[in-house]
């Protein structure tokens, strides 16, 4: 399932939505922090960009290399590639360690994963308290 849209990513690009600013405040609203968030499943990036505005940093996944390359550059934002064989443990790593994301935001991807693993994983990531999780 990860190279399923890598040949239209350029497509993918112009029609994925993008989301109403109030949207991401509403969602900075819920966090007592605002130091880093994760963009899980990023594609091309359109809801880390509005989640950046809000946040110090966002780190912004996703299994398709062809879709990160078509990422919109953002000074907060860092794409990262992360291939399915990748661990829990080096997930942790790459977020910082535990217990630091203040925000995980997933926007169209959900649908794609392996919820218990997803959930295992975000357990572990988000701040406590204050941290949450938007799917």
């Amino acid at each position: 399932m990860a190279g399923l849209f890598d040949k239209q990513a350029e497509t993918y690009l112009q029609a994925r939505p993008t989301y109403p600013s109030e949207w991401y405040s509403m969602l900075a609203a819920r966090t007592s922090h605002h130091s880093l968030a994760w963009d899980v499943g990023t594609g091309n990036g359109q809801a880390a960009l509005g989640v950046a505005d809000h946040y110090e940093q966002v780190i912004a996944t996703d299994v398709s290399e062809a879709q990160l390359s078509f990422a919109m550059p953002h000074p907060r934002v860092r794409y990262v590639h992360t291939p399915q064989s990748m661990s829990e443990d080096e997930m942790v790593v790459l977020m910082g360690g535990e217990n630091r994301v203040d925000l995980i935001t997933v926007a169209t991807a959900v649908h794609w994963f392996d919820l218990p693993k997803f959930y295992k994983l975000a357990k572990r990531l988000l701040r406590k308290p204050g941290g949450t999780m938007r799917q």
